[in-house]
C-alpha cells in the first residue's frame, strides 16, 4: 500500500499532538498554577479550549480520545504492511471509515473553538490537520466498496485472531485506553483538589517557612484599590465564565469568611471579562456573555440587598455546557436579582466593568483568575492552604 508511509507519518503527528494535549489537560486539572507553553494570549490558548465545556465529550477528555484514535490508525497502517493482500486491501477502508468520524469531530471542535470560544489551540489545530490528511489519503487509497466492510470485518477479525502481532497490538490498545481513562482526573476530582484547607493536612512549619521564602521574592506592584485600614487587601480579577474562577470561588469561600471575621482583612472583586466588548486586553476573548455577567453583578451589588451574592452563585453554577449566552444572563439577572431594566442600565454599568478590566491590564493581568495580596500577584488558582499561609504571614507582619 503506497499510502502506508504518509498515513503512518500523519498518525504519528496526530498522536504526538494528542499526547501533548493530554499532558497539558491533565496538569491543568491537577495543578491550577500550571502554565501551558501553548498559552500565548487570550486568543491563542490551549487552556481556554481544554477547560471549556468542549474539552470533554461524554465524560472523556477530547485529547484522550485523540490519543486512542491516532493509535488505532497507526496500528492499522502498520499492520497493513504485512505480506497479505487482504490486510493491504482492507486497511485503507477501515482507516477511511474511522477518519470520517474523526473529521466530523474535528469540524465540530474547530467550529466551537474558532466561532464560539474565539480561541486558537495550537495543539488542537495540529490534530485537525492530521485528521484531514488521514481522511484524504485513506479515501484516495481505498479500493474496496465501503458497503463491503461489514462483510469483510468477520474475515479480517479471524485474521487478526490468528496473528500474534496483531493480537498484541490490539491488547496494548485496549489496556492503554482503559488505563489512561482510569488515571485521568475528572473535573470533579480537579475541583476537589482546591477544597478548603480543613479538607487537607495543614502545612508543616517547614512548609510554612518555604512559603515565606517564596513569598518574599514575589514581585510587588501598587494596586490602586483602597484598603480602608485593613492589614491585608486581597483583590481578585474575575470572569464569571472562567472555570478556574468558579473553582476558586468555591474553594476560597470559607477561607475569606474566616479572615473577614478578624476585621483586618478586605477582599475586593474586580472584573476582567475575556470578551472584547468590555476588555480591550482580550481581543477575540472566548466568553461571549462575560461582559453581561459582570455588568449584571455590578447592577445587583448597587441594590445592596444580597442579590449580588445569589447572582454570583447562579452564574458560576450555570457555566455550562452549553456555554452561557447573553440572553440567559439577562434572564437570570431578572429572575435571580430582580433587575428588570438590564438593557437600559447596561451601557452605563459597562463603564465600571471596563475600568476594572483596564486596571487589570495595567497591572499585568493576562488570565483569570488573577489575585493580588497586598500587591503581590498570584495568577491562577493556588492551593487554599498556600493562600491561608500567605494571609497569615501578612497579618503577623502587619501586627509587628
Amino acid at each position: 500500500m503506497k499510502s502506508r508511509t504518509p498515513l503512518i507519518l500523519f498518525a504519528l503527528l496526530g498522536l504526538g499532538a494528542s499526547l501533548t494535549s493530554t499532558y497539558v489537560h491533565y496538569n491543568l486539572l491537577v495543578d491550577r498554577s500550571f502554565s501551558s507553553f501553548c498559552d500565548v494570549n487570550a486568543t491563542v490558548s490551549c487552556t481556554q479550549a481544554y477547560l471549556s465545556p468542549y474539552g470533554t465529550f461524554m465524560g472523556v477528555p477530547v485529547a484522550l480520545a485523540g490519543v486512542f484514535f491516532f493509535a488505532v490508525v497507526l496500528a492499522l497502517a502498520a499492520l497493513s504492511g504485512r505480506k497479505t493482500p487482504q490486510a493491504g486491501e482492507s486497511a485503507p477502508a477501515y482507516i477511511f471509515a474511522l477518519s470520517t468520524i474523526g473529521l466530523a469531530f474535528a469540524l465540530y471542535l474547530g467550529y466551537a473553538s474558532f466561532f464560539i470560544l474565539h480561541a486558537v489551540c495550537i495543539l488542537c489545530v495540529t490534530t485537525y490537520v492530521a485528521v484531514i490528511a488521514i481522511f484524504i489519503i485513506s479515501g484516495g487509497a481505498t479500493s474496496v466498496p465501503m458497503t463491503s466492510l461489514p462483510a469483510r470485518a468477520g474475515r479480517d477479525l479471524k485474521t487478526l485472531v490468528a496473528s500474534p502481532a496483531a493480537l498484541i497490538v490490539a491488547a496494548l490498545l485496549a489496556v492503554g485506553a482503559i488505563s489512561f481513562k482510569m488515571v485521568f482526573p475528572k473535573e470533579t476530582a480537579a475541583e476537589a483538589a482546591a477544597q478548603a484547607p480543613a479538607d487537607f493536612p495543614p502545612l508543616t512549619d517547614q512548609q510554612k517557612a518555604e512559603v515565606e521564602k517564596w513569598w518574599d521574592v514575589q514581585p510587588k506592584v501598587d494596586v490602586p484599590v483602597p484598603s480602608d485600614g485593613a492589614a491585608v487587601l486581597m483583590v481578585k480579577f474575575n470572569d464569571y465564565q472562567c472555570p478556574p474562577c468558579r473553582q476558586t470561588y468555591e474553594a476560597y469561600g470559607p477561607l475569606l469568611a474566616k479572615w473577614a471575621q478578624t476585621g483586618k482583612f478586605k477582599f475586593v472583586l474586580k472584573h476582567f471579562p475575556l470578551d472584547a466588548e468590555c476588555n480591550g486586553a482580550a481581543p477575540g476573548g472566548p466568553h461571549p456573555a462575560a461582559c453581561e455577567a459582570a455588568a449584571a453583578v455590578v447592577m445587583a451589588r448597587r441594590k445592596n440587598d444580597g442579590s449580588a451574592e445569589k447572582l454570583e452563585h447562579w452564574l458560576f453554577a450555570h457555566q455550562g455546557p452549553p456555554i452561557l449566552t447573553p440572553e440567559e444572563v439577562k434572564a437570570a439577572a431578572r429572575d435571580v436579582a430582580g433587575i428588570t431594566d438590564f438593557d437600559a442600565k447596561y451601557p452605563s454599568t459597562l463603564i465600571e466593568v471596563k475600568n476594572d478590566a483596564g486596571m487589570g491590564a495595567m497591572l499585568g493581568v493576562k488570565s483569570t483568575p488573577t489575585f493580588f495580596i497586598n500587591g503581590h500577584m498570584l495568577p491562577g488558582g493556588q492551593d487554599p492552604r498556600l493562600i491561608d499561609a500567605v494571609i497569615d504571614l501578612e497579618m503577623r507582619r502587619a501586627a509587628k
